[in-house]
Parts: structure tokens; C-alpha cells; sequence
């Protein structure tokens, strides 16, 4: 998973206030010798959980080999060349966002080492919430760390265990972890998968032909061909082999608490997840937010790409027309143009521009996923008024982010959050719309088709709106709300 320990980057001045996915995971076993393929197909549908490196491992049954790279996945394994050397019927891959600093290809993952039982790889999605009091631990033991991602953990608990084989080795090391993950693993002979006891970050598994798959989502396994079967369970490890798919259960049992903001942004609307529909339950949001919210108006318009689906589900509710008044130019990258004062202003023009004749003279209905600093969506309300809008109503499909994600979504500070400086009609006042709603967190349990039963024990990791986190936040610095200390210790 992306480190949390370098300093501060600059921030995309196309796309900087969005919350941000850290990783994706691609696991498959017995592929012939087309693993490399597979995974880099997977990787691909898995891009938008990270763009800014991948990296994958595969063994022949006797040699592993590796490539990774800065990037994203299409550049880095479009080599013919370089696919043929990457042969064998096993492999991991994993799409990485970094969530502070720059990437640097030492914290490029999967990471690879060579222990007492042989070579193991790892790819990580998560965030290691005592990584730091870990890492101390090892430090003082002899460990030396090559990267600073709190993945590397991992592998140090697992060279230091007492215990004998692979799976007891990772077990130990997994017991003494704190925080969300979601992993995939191989040795010479499986690919592991293993979900944390609460099930914050999904995994899923599939199967094509002889071969079994562990992966993020299920668009990565619709863009082989491969079967859905079922999602890792929270606490379940699961190792392929040439014998089959067999399933264990190292700790003990748990209520789930799964990240219910892959429902409303992070996962691919074509996914299913915890078994729903991601699309549908965003229409569904849509639909709760238009019953709790209802406002005159003539159309209803989706802030591109991700406010689609809530969009569609709103206008059928509250049955007012639907139109893409704002078209997304998709060719925008970090470094078309230096990020100057006057680029930054001009950043959301850059790639958002108002379709004037579903906006001029009409009273529009902006549906958003979620407001993060507001910086954005204030430009999308100037550049709406700008085409002519009588008025400007702006809705949001996720209840007001007050808190940061210790669990690996990339969040500003909480000073940073709009939502934990003002109230609502402060905030619909700071982005300049005539009225500002979000949907309940009692709508978005109901949308996503488990009402809120008690809110002393959520069913779902909702801590960003709540501030309830689900683990302890052992490396929380006591004067850096927002931020692991590992931040300012290893900066």
C-alpha cells in the first residue's frame, strides 16, 4: 500500500479534491504460462484504485521474476518483450496511489523477498494503522527496512516469526497487525489471499478454466472472462494451489465493519461488492437523497464521471429530467501544462466544461459524490451560474466528510475537510449554491440495503462521517489530527 511517510506532494491542479483509492490487488494461480496477461488485464480494470505506479510478480515454479514500474499499467507492460520474459503459470500484480510524497519505485509493490522457506511476494490495499510501533520493534530486533511503506512490515514479521511454515508465519505476523488490509501473497507453489478481520477493504474470488483468481474487484476478473464466485470473507485466508481454492480461518470471528464509501465512489460502478451492485446502489443513494431533499427545479446534472449514477437514481425520483450539462474532458493529465496560480484557477475549465444549452435559464440540480475541501465544487457552481443557471441546488451522495480515513483512502487533514469547518449553510454559502444537501447516514444505510440498526455498533466502517473507527489508531500523532505519525517520524 502507498507510503504515508514522505513529504507532502503537490497536489494535481486538475483533480485535487477528490477523495482518493490507495490500491488494487491481482492475484491468479495456474494460468499456463499467460499469468503475466491475466494480471496485467486485471490491473488495468483496476486502474482507478491507482494511477501512479504497478508493479507485478511471476514464478515459473522454480524462478521468480518481477518488473515495476512508475506509471500507469497500459505504459509499463505494453513491451512485448518484457510480457514474454515475465512467463509462468503464477503471479501477483498491484496498482498503487501514493497518499503523501512523491512515488519512488523502492515503495513500489508487489515487494519481494527471499526468506527461510524460499521467495514470497506481496501487494497490499489497505493502511497499517500501528505500522510505526511495529516498525520500531523490528528496528531494535536488526530488521533493515529498504522502503517506507507499511507493507514492508509485513515481511519482517513474517522473517522474525518463531513459527515454522508459510501460512503459520503469516498468521503471526497478521495477529499482530492493527488497522485494514486486504493482501495478496504467492510462494513458489499458491497465491494467498487473506482479509482483515473486519473486512474494511473488499477481495473477491474467481475462477477461469483450471485457474483461481483473488483481486480487488470483480471488473477485473469481467475483463478476463473469468467467473465471479464469491467474496472473501472478512477474517478468511484463502490459498490456491494446483489442488483448488481451500479456505482458512485464522482469527476469530468478527462483526464486519466494510468501507461503505466503495459503495458511494471507490469501487468501479460495473463492480459487485459484499454481493450488490455498486451502480445500482449509487442510483439507489440518488433515489434516498431525492426523498430527503427535494427542491423545484427543471434538470438534474451529474458532476462528471463519478456523480453519474446518483444523478440518474434522483431524477427518477423526484422525476425531473436528466441531462450531462457538464462534459469531462478525459485528456487532462498532471503535466500538461505547469500548475501556476492562474493553471490552478483555471484547473476545473481544464477539464469540466458547462453544456450551456441544458443550463442557460434553468434551475439546475448539481449531483456530486461527496465534497472533500470544497475547492471544486465552488468552481463547478461559478462555472454553472457562469452558462446561465437561474439557480444552482448542489447534492451530495454521501453524508458530510468530517473525519480523515486511517484504512487506505488517500484524505486531506481534518482542518482541511470543508464539513469539519462549517455547517451546512456555511458550506452551501463557501461554494456559492443556493441551497446545499447530503444525503443521511440513516438514507445511505438504507440505499445500500442495510438500514441502520444501531449507531453504537454501524454495520459498515463509516468513520469519515462519524468519526467511529473500527480499530485502534496506535501511530495517530496527538498533535496531527489527519495524519499517522510515521508522517512527521520518517519524513
Amino acid at each position: 500500500m502507498p507510503s504515508k511517510y514522505l513529504p507532502p506532494a503537490k497536489a494535481d491542479p486538475f483533480d485535487d479534491d477528490k477523495l482518493r483509492e490507495e490500491c488494487g490487488v491481482f492475484g491468479i494461480f495456474s494460468a499456463g504460462s499467460d499469468a503475466a496477461a491475466h494480471i496485467a488485464l486485471g490491473l488495468h480494470a483496476l486502474q482507478h484504485r491507482g494511477q501512479e505506479a504497478a508493479g507485478m510478480v511471476v514464478c515459473d515454479g522454480t524462478q521468480f521474476r518481477s518488473h515495476r514500474d512508475l506509471g500507469q499499467v497500459g505504459d509499463i507492460f505494453s513491451s512485448e518483450a518484457l510480457m514474454a520474459r515475465l512467463a509462468g503459470p503464477i503471479g501477483i500484480g498491484h496498482v498503487r496511489y501514493s497518499t503523501a510524497g512523491e512515488t519512488i519505485l523502492r515503495n513500489v509493490q508487489p515487494l519481494f523477498a527471499d526468506l527461510e522457506f524460499g521467495g514470497f511476494a506481496l501487494a497490499h490495499n489497505g493502511n497499517l494503522t500501528n505500522a510505526l510501533q511495529l516498525r520500531r520493534e523490528l528496528v531494535k530486533r536488526g530488521s533493515l527496512f529498504q522502503s517506507t511503506s507499511d507493507t514492508e512490515v509485513i515481511v519482517h514479521l513474517m522473517a522474525t516469526s518463531p513459527s515454522g511454515g508459510i501460512l503459520d508465519r503469516m498468521t503471526d505476523a497478521l495477529r499482530q497487525l492493527e488497522g485494514a488490509y486486504s493482501l495478496v501473497s504467492m510462494t513458489e507453489t499458491a497465491v494467498i489471499g487473506v482479509r482483515d478481520p473486519l473486512g474494511v477493504r473488499p477481495l473477491v474470488l474467481g475462477r477461469l478454466g483450471e485457474a483461481h483468481i483473488v483481486t480487488s474487484e470483480t471488473c477485473a476478473l469481467d475483463i478476463i472472462g473469468a467467473d465471479y464466485l464469491r467474496d472473501v470473507e472478512p477474517g478468511e485466508m484463502v490459498v490456491l494451489d494446483e489442488s483448488g481454492i481451500h479456505s482458512i480461518r485464522p482469527f476469530p470471528a468478527a462483526a464486519s465493519r466494510f468501507c461503505i464509501f466503495e459503495y458511494i465512489y471507490f469501487a468501479r460502478p460495473d463492480s459487485v461488492v459484499e454481493g450488490r451492485s455498486v451502480y445500482e446502489a449509487r442510483k439507489r443513494i440518488g433515489a434516498e437523497l431525492a426523498r430527503e431533499s427535494r427542491v423545484e427545479a427543471d434538470v438534474v446534472i451529474p458532476v462528471p464521471d463519478s456523480g453519474v449514477p446518483a444523478a440518474i437514481g434522483y431524477a427518477e425520483e423526484a422525476e425531473i429530467p436528466f441531462e450531462l450539462g457538464i462534459i469531462r474532458n478525459h485528456y487532462v493529465g498532471r503535466t500538461f501544462i505547469e500548475p501556476t496560480d492562474q493553471i490552478r484557477h483555471l484547473g476545473v475549465r481544464l477539464k469540466h466544461n458547462a453544456n450551456r444549452a441544458f443550463i442557460k435559464d434553468r434551475r439546475v440540480i448539481l449531483v456530486d459524490d461527496s465534497i472533500v475541501r470544497g475547492t471544486t465544487s465552488a468552481k463547478i457552481v461559478e462555472m454553472v451560474r457562469a452558462a446561465g443557471a437561474k439557480a444552482v441546488h448542489m447534492r451530495i451522495a454521501a453524508p458530510p466528510t468530517t473525519q480523515s480515513c486511517f484504512y487506505g483512502i488517500d484524505t486531506p487533514q481534518r482542518e482541511e475537510l470543508l464539513a469539519s469547518r462549517y455547517d451546512v449553510a456555511g458550506m452551501a454559502e463557501y461554494i456559492g449554491a443556493d441551497s446545499l444537501a447530503f444525503v443521511s447516514l440513516d438514507g445511505l444505510y438504507r440505499a445500500v440495503g442495510q438500514p441502520r440498526r444501531d449507531p453504537e455498533r454501524p454495520q459498515f466502517c463509516d468513520a469519515c462521517f462519524t468519526g467511529a473507527y473500527p480499530t485502534r489508531l496506535t501511530d495517530l500523532a496527538d498533535n496531527s489530527p489527519g495524519q499517522l505519525s510515521l508522517l512527521a517520524e520518517l519524513a
